[in-house]
């Protein structure tokens, strides 16, 4: 089976990096924070503090990328995860903190393939036009970023999915080392009117939610491990110690060369996943642990040697590189870190 992306994929990704770069600058990025790094941007009232870069969602729900999920039928693409993923590394590479994972991925799939038809009539078409925002959480999750600009939540317990509206959930904002996350313990109760699936098919929903949940960090980690080298290798370009560029050190290219194999050896671990969740495959869940295992320690190697090679300067906010290492942080034990993970393969396994 070939993992590699196909030409269309290529482009797509391609131009997707292109928006991104244009509509979501690090500079897009801190005006996401509340506090201390919004204040760069924003003057003395600091960031908007909501975890949302809105001029990206908007041309991201014009490109297509919101409804790739979704059916022809309710103005969607018709495409797969296969399609997705490629897209959610780049949001990932820069930096992006809206949620297309868990709106385009894991709500979109979610609908789409378990929903009566009247809801999903009802929220596919607003998820393909960008209107809409759906968050996503778990039991084992109850922390979900940007909830308090979302349209609706999609919330997972006791093999039970529902969508419940804003006024049926209470927010207690959380404090979160990536401010652009917007963080919020999201307190909610079943409601029997707003269950999307329930039963042995309502398990199988919340089971695949996980896994798409899981495999969209995964992604994400990806793009920030990429971002992450590529600030470094500029910086480590220009920054001269003894007369040189502290880049014609070998520990300097040893540990860089370390950092850049261990993305790149996870990335087909991400696309490997996503190929098995697009055909059903009855392994896709011990796909997404080796993928999301994989991807989280990449990408804290990543974070690890930028700060190195960046020296304290890395610890400033005044430094673009705290945006993408702090959101590797969150995001590596977002959905089970690697040990969690890989108890998990070994328990598939044996």
């Amino acid at each position: 089976m070939r993992f590699a992306l196909t030409d269309d994929q290529i482009d797509f990704r391609d131009a997707v990096r292109a928006l991104l770069a244009d509509r979501c600058p690090p500079e897009a990025v801190r005006t996401a924070w509340g506090g201390a790094v919004g204040h760069l941007v924003e003057g003395p009232k600091g960031g908007n503090g909501c975890g949302r870069v809105r001029g990206a969602w908007d041309a991201l729900a014009e490109m297509g990328v919101l409804g790739l999920l979704v059916p022809e039928r309710h103005d969607g693409l018709g495409m797969t995860d296969e399609d997705l993923v490629p897209l959610l590394i780049e949001c990932g590479r820069a930096g992006l903190p809206d949620p297309v994972s868990s709106t385009a991925g894991v709500a979109a799939a979610c609908l789409r393939d378990h929903a009566p038809d009247d809801l999903a009539a009802a929220w596919l078409p607003r998820i393909a036009s960008g209107s809409a925002t759906i968050a996503v959480g778990f039991e084992s999750s109850p922390l979900i970023p940007t909830a308090a600009t979302a349209d609706a939540f999609l919330l997972a317990r006791a093999g039970e999915v529902y969508l419940l509206d804003p006024s049926l959930v209470d927010l207690e904002p959380v404090e979160s080392v990536d401010g652009a996350r917007a963080l919020c313990r999201v307190n909610w109760e079943p409601v029997p009117d707003a269950l999307v699936v329930g039963g042995d098919e309502g398990f199988v929903a919340a089971h695949q939610c996980f896994d798409r949940a899981a495999l969209g960090a995964a992604a994400q980690l990806i793009g920030l491990g990429h971002r992450m080298l590529d600030l470094t290798v500029e910086y480590v370009k220009e920054r001269r110690q003894f007369g040189v560029p502290i880049g014609s050190f070998q520990a300097v290219k040893h540990q860089l060369a370390d950092a850049s194999l261990a993305v790149e050896f996870a990335e087909p671990l991400v696309l490997r996943a996503a190929t098995s969740l697009a055909l059903g495959d009855g392994d896709a869940s011990t796909h997404v642990s080796m993928a999301k295992a994989k991807a989280g320690v990449a990408a804290l190697e990543a974070a690890s040697v930028s700060l190195q090679c960046h020296g304290a300067i890395g610890y400033t906010v005044e430094c673009d590189l705290h945006l993408f290492m702090k959101r590797s942080w969150a995001l590596a034990a977002r959905y089970g870190d690697a040990a969690w993970h890989r108890a998990r393969i070994r328990h598939a396994l044996l």
